[in-house]
């Protein structure tokens, strides 16, 4: 009788503890959905649900990830999870949670989604393979990537360029400078020539941009960006020289 007594009162003890656990965890995954985080922070930082001090060296307290706002992990449970996202924050269009960015946005749905189908609708419809055959894969993430553009800031961007380009040596800058009005004349005359910005940054990116390790697998990675870099520096010669 002592025995099975015994055996009861561990087995509640063990269901208190599965209990407890599975709550945690459910909590962490309910965190994760909602986009808050664990977080390590620098130097004193104060609960901004509760206004105390978070104490301790590591994972004081939580973060999140679409509005930064701070908090104990216990005042977490009492913050309204329709937090309205800092754009500042939302780097990229694909690969991002589909509530924060429409919510960032203050849309019904991504633009990227009425952008493609309103494009595929006004054009698209009677070709053959629609759907079905698959585009070039540079293609595809040239598109991806103007996408992610329109959502960072375009005058960030310039002023991020124009700090580097004052890096520069004064041989080095002038010579860009000089280059690339003689390319903006080329871009006036694309009718005849076909070349525009994005054309000619695919033939000077790899030359202007080459990257300091002579690899094959990197240079292949930054093709991209270098076509990229080059075409904003074409586009924006007046402001950026």
């Amino acid at each position: 009788m002592f025995s099975r007594e015994l055996w009861l009162e561990n087995e509640k003890a063990r269901a208190v503890v599965r209990k407890s656990k599975a709550g945690r965890k459910r909590q962490e995954l309910l965190a994760l959905a909602f986009g808050v985080k664990v977080h390590t922070f620098r130097g004193p930082h104060w609960c901004e649900y509760c206004a105390n001090f978070m104490w301790g060296l590591i994972a004081q307290g939580v973060r999140c990830s679409d509005c930064g706002l701070n908090v104990h992990k216990q005042c977490s449970k009492h913050v309204p999870n329709d937090c309205q996202p800092d754009l500042k924050r939302i780097k990229k269009v694909y690969c991002c949670d589909l509530t924060t960015l429409v919510k960032a946005h203050n849309t019904q749905r991504p633009m990227v989604v009425d952008i493609c189908i309103r494009e595929i609708e006004a054009r698209g419809l009677k070709s053959e393979g629609l759907y079905r055959v698959s585009g070039f894969t540079e293609h595809i993430e040239d598109v991806k990537m103007a996408f992610d553009r329109e959502v960072s800031n375009a005058d960030e961007r310039l002023e991020a360029v124009h700090e580097v380009l004052m890096l520069l040596p004064p041989a080095h800058y002038e010579t860009l400078r000089y280059l690339m009005i003689h390319l903006k004349k080329v871009t006036m005359n694309e009718k005849d020539n076909f070349m525009n910005a994005e054309n000619l940054g695919i033939v000077f990116g790899p030359t202007l941009m080459r990257p300091p390790e002579d690899s094959t697998l990197t240079t292949l990675h930054d093709m991209r960006y270098q076509k990229l870099i080059v075409q904003i520096l074409i586009e924006n010669e007046d402001v950026l020289f």
